[in-house]
């Protein structure tokens, strides 16, 4: 673990520390660095959020249809190789 020099945090990486933190130590860096991380989200626009909502619905559509299509050629095949029973 490296010492980040702002702040004196612990961050992943580099040289095994001395000291084991303990238990509650440990949790007050998890907590100390989920906030860290939480202040760098960007909350996306309302144009952006609706641009990735529409690729990722274009996006299922399409593999629905590939599923479905896979489907079908499936169910084509195996009634060719078996028949159908009567």
């Amino acid at each position: 673990m490296v010492q980040e020099e702002a702040r004196g945090e612990v961050v992943a990486g580099g040289t095994p520390r001395e000291k084991k933190l303990n238990f509650f130590q440990r949790i007050a860096l998890f907590i100390r660095q989920v906030f860290a991380e939480l202040r760098k989200v960007v909350t996306p626009t309302r144009q952006e959020l609706v641009k990735f909502t529409a690729v990722v619905l274009g996006f299922v559509v399409v593999m629905m249809a590939l599923v479905y299509g896979l489907d079908l050629l499936f169910t084509w095949v195996v009634q060719a190789v078996f028949g159908v029973p009567n």
